[in-house]
């Protein structure tokens, strides 16, 4: 009996205890989504595992949802992403008119987003002054450069034109058929454009009236292309780039880097984000694995002074300000826009940084010579699609020997 009673008193007891605990609140999770069109963003991946270090309730993921022009369908959908990939390229493009009616205003005082860190140079406002869009990646045009084929011929690594050709001729000597390569199939990303484009962008530059009619594709603007058609073709049209070799690499990235990686060539030509992969293509490549070289990012030296930084936005963000869990997406916003992570995302996709103090990454390292008079950002000058197109196609028409300078300059407008 004496058992019996001390067992109810004791479960009565521990039923008391029980009571008397506060009920538990469950913690809520937030979903956070972020969508765009790399195939994989393990550097961002990064970033999130930092922010949900100390934010065990967030969850983030990556969503590479291919074609960007699904985007607009996506916002308008009833799963509604929260950050999302925008290119400078769109503002003014109406076709985004409705991408960017779901994008909240970065620049709003009430977020208290540190812009500050971003070079003003990159920063997009639209008509009324608003922040759309966040730069995350900067890029630029130039030459992937192996530094153990110049140290082994004893050739000098070129910063001005006049010693950009006699490397080349030096090459050639030496029976290497193309000393500078590139993508050349068509005038996509191609290597003429990528000669080209800075020096037109540089020789705009300060010249308002000049870019103008450029932007317009006023026929008059034609004469500005000519010292850029003409380094196209005197590099063409010598024993600097053999277009009959270029044309066999198939696409404008992963081929390019591995048939840089094969070794056998001093210098190739690309622009964009082409060198950000070459790290990871270093394990697809045989011949790299037998014989692994140092090499560096360099400017093409077009000019007797050098090469041209042409400081452009790759990938920037934008918050939509239409998805569930705003406020926990724009903690994460203010998280990544620092000059810490900025760095940081850039150095581990291989991209330069957008940030005010960047610090170059080893394999860029050569642009952070370039002096400011000839860097330049084609976005804080004004340059537009339609100028972009022209120098695009008409450079690629003299270097295929479809047009000669002369032609293309004339035909500025039409293409």
């Amino acid at each position: 009996m004496k058992k019996l009673i001390y067992v109810v008193l004791s479960g009565a007891m521990a039923a008391s205890v029980v009571a008397c605990k506060p009920a538990q609140k469950e913690v809520p999770i937030y979903e956070i989504t972020v969508v765009g069109d790399y195939g994989n963003f393990e550097a961002l991946e990064a970033e999130f595992d930092k922010f949900m270090a100390t934010h065990e309730n967030i969850h983030l993921s990556y969503e590479n949802i291919g074609n960007m022009n699904k985007l607009s369908t996506i916002l308008e959908g009833d799963e509604k992403p929260n950050i999302f990939f925008t290119k400078t390229s769109m503002i003014g493009n109406s076709a985004y008119d409705s991408v960017f009616a779901h994008a909240e205003d970065l620049s709003d005082p009430a977020l208290e987003m540190n812009l500050t860190c971003i070079r003003s140079s990159l920063l997009s406002r639209t008509s009324d002054n608003k922040v759309l869009m966040a730069p995350i990646f900067s890029r630029t045009y130039g030459i992937l450069v192996n530094h153990d084929l110049f140290t082994k011929e004893n050739i000098e690594i070129p910063t001005s034109w006049t010693n950009l050709l006699a490397a080349c001729e030096a090459f050639h000597e030496k029976g290497y058929v193309s000393p500078m390569m590139g993508y050349s199939k068509d005038s996509s990303a191609c290597l003429m454009y990528t000669i080209a484009y800075p020096m037109f962008v540089a020789e705009l530059a300060n010249n308002p009236e000049a870019l103008a009619k450029a932007n317009n594709k006023d026929p008059e603007a034609g004469e500005y292309m000519r010292k850029a058609l003409t380094a196209v073709d005197q590099l063409v049209n010598s024993n600097a780039i053999n277009i009959e070799e270029c044309n066999k690499i198939e696409n404008n990235y992963e081929k390019v880097l591995l048939r840089f990686l094969d070794g056998d060539v001093p210098m190739m030509i690309c622009g964009a984000d082409t060198p950000s992969g070459i790290k990871k293509r270093e394990g697809k490549s045989a011949p790299f694995a037998e014989h692994p070289f140092t090499y560096a990012f360099h400017p093409i030296p077009v000019t007797e002074q050098g090469g041209y930084f042409m400081d452009s936005p790759s990938i920037e963000f934008s918050v939509n300000k239409d998805c569930d869990n705003l406020d926990v997406t724009n903690e994460f916003m203010r998280f990544l826009l620092s000059d810490a992570e900025l760095n940081s995302i850039a150095a581990g996709k291989g991209l330069v940084a957008t940030t005010n103090n960047m610090s170059f990454e080893s394999l860029y390292a050569p642009f952070g010579n370039v002096p400011a008079e000839r860097t330049f950002s084609p976005e804080l000058l004004g340059v537009k699609d339609a100028l972009t197109n022209q120098i695009k196609v008409a450079s690629y028409k003299v270097g295929k020997g479809e047009l000669t300078i002369d032609q293309a300059i004339e035909q500025y407008g039409t293409f």
